[in-house]
C-alpha cells in the first residue's frame, strides 16, 4: 500500500509536504548553530608567507656541507645561504671555497655572460645589429626584462652588448643569438660547443638569455670556468661593471634607450663593492637569485659564483666570499720562489755555461705564472709534478702543476728563454711594425721546440746501440780470430809431425 504525505497549504496558496518542511526547519537549524561556531578561513598563501619559506630554506641551506672547509689545513670559508657557491682564482683556476659547486641549477640571466662572450668573440663592435620581430615580440614585455627596443630597429654590437650586460634585456639576447648563427637555436648549439672548450662539464643551454627550460641548466663550476674567460676581456669587465648606459636616437632607432642595472654590486648602489671588477645577476621563481662576480686586490683576481639564493644575500655572500679569499690567500711567483727546476737537478733546464761559453739558460719558468696559497702555506710546502705530454701552450716546453695538500693551487710553464714573459721582443724594438711585421721579426715563427725527454731518451738510445754493437763486433772478431789460430795451431802441428818423420826416415836410411 502506498501513502500519501498529508498536505498543507501555505499562506500563498502553495502546498508543500509536512516532512520536507520539518527536514528543511532541520537544516536551517543546524546552519544557525555552526554559524554561532567561530572557524578559521582558509586563505591562499600570501606573498609574505611564500617569501618568509624561501628565507626559511635559505637558512637551512647554512647548514650544508662546505667541502673546501674540510681540507687539510686549509682556511674556513663562510657559512652562505646559496644552494652552491664558488670562490676561484682567475688566473690560475684554483678553487678556494667550494660548497656543492657540481649540483645542476637553473641560471637565469647569468647565462648572459655566455652570450655576451661568444658576440665579442664573434662579431666586430660596430657591427648593426638588426632586431627581429621574432626576436623582440617572442618575450614578455610585463614581465622580462627589456630595452625597449621595436622590431626593425638598429643598434651596434657594442651597444646591444650594454643592453644585454646592465639591462639584462632578453630581446637583445635574442637579436645576438640571432646575429650569430641565425637563429636563437642554432646559437643554443654554439653555446654549448663554446661552453664544453672552456671546461664545462654540468651544463646543457637551451636559450641565449636564462629564460626558464628545464633543459637549461649550469652548476657554479661551469659558471666560474665561463667567467674566467669573460673577465679576461677588459670590454667586458667595464660593461659588467656599468651601473648605467644610454642609447642615444637615431636614424635606425626611433627613441633614445636608457639602461639601468639592478645589481647592488655596483658603484652607487646599495651593496656597492670597492674592488668590483664586473658582475652579472639572474632571477627567475625556479633558479632563485644567481650572482657571477669578479674582484681585483693585491695583485688577486677572484671569481665568486652564488646560486639559488634569496635576495639581497646574493650580494652580501659574495662580498663575504670575497673578503674571506682576500684576507686568506696570497699569490707566489713561481719564478722568483722556484729552487727546484734550476741549476743542479736532473732537468737541467738552466747550466751556468753551455758548449758555446753563454752563461744565458736554455730554459727557464715564465716569470708571469703564479700559485695562489693560504696565508699559513708556503711554496715549499707544496708538491709538484713536472709534465712534457698534451700540453695546452704550444709553446710550452713543459709544465709544472702544483698542489698543497692535494689541492691544486697552479701551474707554471716552462718555456725557451727568449719566449719567457718580459724577455720578448717588443714593438717598438722591432721598429713598430706591429702585426703587419710579425711574419718577419717573430723568431718563434721558423724556431724548432725541442722536447728534453725525449732528447735525453734518444741520446741514451744511441748510447746503448753503440755499446751493443761495439761488443757483439768485438765478439765476433774475437770468435774470428780465436778459430784462425786454432787453425795456425793444427797446420804447425802437422808441420812438425811431419818434418819429425821424414828425419826419421833420412836416419833410417842412412843406417843401411
Amino acid at each position: 500500500m502506498i501513502h500519501f504525505f498529508p498536505k498543507k497549504k501555505c499562506l500563498n496558496g502553495s502546498v508543500f509536504h509536512r516532512r520536507t518542511g520539518s527536514a528543511l526547519s532541520v537544516f536551517f537549524t543546524v546552519f544557525l548553530l555552526f554559524s554561532l561556531i567561530p572557524c578559521p578561513i582558509l586563505a591562499a598563501p600570501s606573498d609574505e608567507t611564500a617569501s618568509n619559506d624561501y628565507a626559511a630554506q635559505a637558512e637551512a641551506r647554512k647548514e650544508m656541507t662546505v667541502e673546501s672547509n674540510e681540507w687539510e689545513n686549509w682556511p674556513a670559508g663562510p657559512a652562505v645561504g646559496a644552494e652552491s657557491a664558488i670562490l676561484m682564482d682567475a688566473e690560475t683556476g684554483a678553487i678556494l671555497y667550494e660548497k656543492n659547486i657540481h649540483e645542476q641549477l637553473y641560471p637565469a640571466s647569468i647565462t648572459k655572460i655566455l652570450t655576451a662572450l661568444i658576440a665579442m668573440e664573434q662579431c666586430p663592435l660596430d657591427e648593426m645589429v638588426t632586431y627581429s620581430n621574432e626576436a623582440v615580440n617572442s618575450i614578455n614585455w610585463q614581465t622580462d626584462s627589456n630595452i625597449g627596443i621595436q622590431a626593425g630597429e638598429q643598434i651596434t654590437v657594442e651597444q646591444s652588448l650594454y643592453g644585454l650586460l646592465v639591462g639584462s634585456a632578453n630581446e637583445v639576447a635574442n637579436a645576438l643569438a640571432e646575429h650569430v648563427s641565425g637563429s636563437v637555436q642554432d646559437f643554443a648549439k654554439l653555446m654549448n660547443e663554446r661552453a664544453e672548450a672552456l671546461g664545462c662539464v654540468d651544463s646543457h643551454f637551451a636559450n641565449a638569455n636564462g629564460i626558464f627550460d628545464e633543459n637549461h641548466y649550469t652548476s657554479a663550476y661551469d659558471m666560474a670556468q665561463i667567467a674566467r674567460a669573460f673577465f679576461s676581456n677588459d670590454l667586458l669587465c667595464k660593461i659588467s661593471g656599468t651601473a648605467t648606459y644610454t642609447i642615444p636616437r637615431s636614424t635606425t632607432v626611433s627613441k633614445e634607450l636608457f639602461v639601468s642595472s639592478k645589481n647592488q654590486l655596483l658603484p652607487g648602489k646599495e651593496y656597492a663593492y670597492e674592488y668590483l671588477v664586473g658582475s652579472k645577476t639572474g632571477y627567475t621563481s625556479e633558479a632563485r637569485q644567481t650572482l657571477v662576480s669578479c674582484a681585483q686586490k693585491d695583485g688577486m683576481k677572484l671569481i665568486c659564483v652564488v646560486m639559488k639564493e634569496e635576495s639581497p644575500s646574493q650580494f652580501t655572500d659574495t662580498i663575504e666570499l670575497f673578503n674571506y679569499g682576500f684576507s686568506s690567500f696570497h699569490v707566489v711567483n713561481v719564478a722568483d720562489a722556484d729552487s727546484r727546476y734550476t741549476v743542479g737537478n736532473e732537468l737541467f733546464f738552466e747550466s751556468d755555461a753551455d758548449v758555446f761559453g753563454s752563461s744565458s739558460p736554455l730554459f727557464a719558468i715564465d716569470s708571469a705564472d703564479s700559485i695562489i696559497l693560504p696565508n699559513t702555506a708556503d711554496y715549499e710546502d707544496t708538491q709538484s709534478t713536472l709534465s712534457y705530454d698534451d700540453l695546452e701552450d704550444e709553446t710550452a716546453a713543459a709544465e709544472i702543476s702544483f698542489t698543497y695538500n692535494g689541492v691544486y693551487v697552479g701551474s707554471a710553464t716552462v718555456r725557451v728563454v727568449d719566449q719567457v714573459s718580459g724577455n720578448s721582443t717588443s714593438d717598438s724594438e722591432s721598429g713598430g711594425q706591429g702585426n703587419a711585421g710579425s711574419s718577419n721579426t717573430d723568431p718563434s715563427r721558423n724556431r724548432i721546440y725541442i722536447n728534453v725527454r725525449l732528447v735525453l731518451i734518444a741520446v741514451l738510445s744511441v748510447y746503448l746501440l753503440l755499446n751493443f754493437l761495439i761488443w757483439l763486433i768485438t765478439l765476433l772478431r774475437n770468435y774470428s780470430f780465436s778459430s784462425q789460430r786454432k787453425e795456425r795451431r793444427r797446420w804447425r802441428r802437422r808441420r812438425n809431425a811431419s818434418s819429425i818423420d821424414y828425419d826419421r826416415y833420412s836416419r833410417d836410411s842412412e843406417d843401411y
